[in-house]
C-alpha cells in the first residue's frame, strides 16, 4: 500500500495535493484496492462549487458504489476528462494519471483538518 508523503488525505479515503490555491484530488491506493475493478467515474463539471464534505461525484466498481467526497470548499477549475473513457486509471494510477479533479479553494483552514501520511496509515490500520 502506498502512501505518498506530499500527500494529505481525508478519512473517506481521498487524497490532496496542495499546490498554491488549488488542490487536486483522487481516491487512495487502498481505496481503489478496496472497491476492486473501477467501471464508471462520474465527475462534475469545471465551474461547479463544491462543498468540504459533500459529494462530488460517484465511482462505481464491480463491489460497489462509492461516493466521493470533496475535502475542501470552492470551484472546480480543471476535471480529469481521461477517466469517464478509462475509469481503470484509478487502479492502476491512483496518485498519478488517477487525479480526478482540480478545486481552488476559497476556505484554506479546511486544509487544517486533513490528515497526513502516517495519520492516515494508522487510520487504515485501525479499519
Amino acid at each position: 500500500m502506498d502512501f505518498p508523503e506530499e500527500l494529505k488525505y481525508t478519512e473517506e479515503h481521498e487524497w490532496v495535493l496542495v499546490e498554491d490555491d488549488v488542490v487536486s484530488v483522487g481516491i487512495t491506493d487502498f481505496a481503489q484496492d478496496s472497491l476492486g475493478d473501477i467501471v464508471f467515474v462520474e465527475l462534475p463539471e469545471v465551474g461547479a462549487r463544491v462543498e468540504a464534505g459533500k459529494a462530488f461525484g460517484v465511482v462505481e466498481s464491480v463491489k460497489a458504489v462509492s461516493d466521493i467526497y470533496s475535502p475542501v470548499t470552492g470551484e472546480v477549475v480543471e476535471v480529469n476528462e481521461e477517466l469517464p473513457d478509462e475509469p481503470e486509471v484509478l487502479n492502476t494510477s491512483p496518485y498519478e494519471d488517477g487525479w480526478m479533479v482540480k478545486i481552488r479553494y476559497s476556505e484554506p483552514e479546511e486544509l487544517d483538518e486533513l490528515l497526513d501520511a502516517a495519520a492516515y496509515r494508522e487510520l487504515i490500520e485501525e479499519e
